[in-house]
């Protein structure tokens, strides 16, 4: 049987310290559960359940996977009871935000001297995509990192990387070695054989510009694949 919202406990009757914003403010941020802090961005829930009930269920949507969370667009997230438009958007903002934060971890003045390296400066810049994207980095001769540029994005399988684009912005920044990157939203690691063409044909191209290819890098959201490592460059 259906409990009626009369008789269920909304936040408003508990007990202070169990108030997500309450909590957060007696107890600190890190006493608080995914679900409260969810709780927090979207303020209310619905006739029938609490904002943490709702929260709760969106999180149990996505296997309590904050990365699969971060995933969902407006349109996927209006789609629970309780969850307008507003709401959304300002879970998506708060996740962005996350994201921003880790990408403010990287200092340009670091020496690229490992493909984890690379992993650690341009990480952020592929977590949460649902498309493909492609990146470069752009050193000088003692590898510290230049510039980095998109040079573009496509769509769930495939994006075009223009050598020309790229070459341009090497000779702008003046670049004596240039790294590629890009993504795999399905998960696989494993390079195409579009990408092992690719990489050749720049890597002959830059020969000619006397600048460097030093390494390909494929991301998904649970690691990387560097053609230097694997020695196909």
């Amino acid at each position: 049987m259906d409990v009626s919202y009369e008789n269920k406990i909304t936040i408003k009757t508990w007990a202070e310290e169990d108030r997500p914003r309450e909590k957060l403010s007696l107890q600190g941020r890190r006493a608080l559960s995914d679900a409260e802090l969810v709780a927090i961005l979207i303020g209310s829930g619905s006739t029938t359940e609490s904002a943490v009930d709702l929260s709760k269920r969106i999180l149990n949507s996505c296997k309590n996977n904050l990365n699969a969370l971060a995933k969902l667009s407006i349109q996927d997230l209006s789609k629970f009871k309780g969850i307008g438009e507003a709401k959304a958007i300002s879970i998506i903002a708060a996740l962005e935000l996350g994201r921003r934060r880790k990408e403010t971890d990287f200092v340009e003045t670091n020496s690229i001297l490992s493909s984890k390296d690379i992993y650690n400066v341009l990480a952020s810049n592929f977590i949460d995509l649902t498309h493909e994207e492609f990146w470069i980095l752009l050193l000088n001769r003692a590898n510290k990192v230049l510039e980095k540029i998109i040079i573009s994005k496509g769509g769930l399988a495939s994006t075009t990387a223009d050598p020309k684009i790229i070459f341009k912005a090497a000779l702008n920044h003046q670049a004596a070695n240039v790294i590629l990157a890009h993504n795999h939203p399905s998960g696989n690691l494993k390079p195409s054989d579009t990408d092992i063409r690719l990489t050749k044909k720049l890597i002959e191209g830059a020969k000619i510009l006397d600048i460097a290819i030093l390494d390909h890098v494929i991301f998904t959201d649970k690691g990387y694949f560097s053609f230097a490592d694997e020695g196909l460059l």
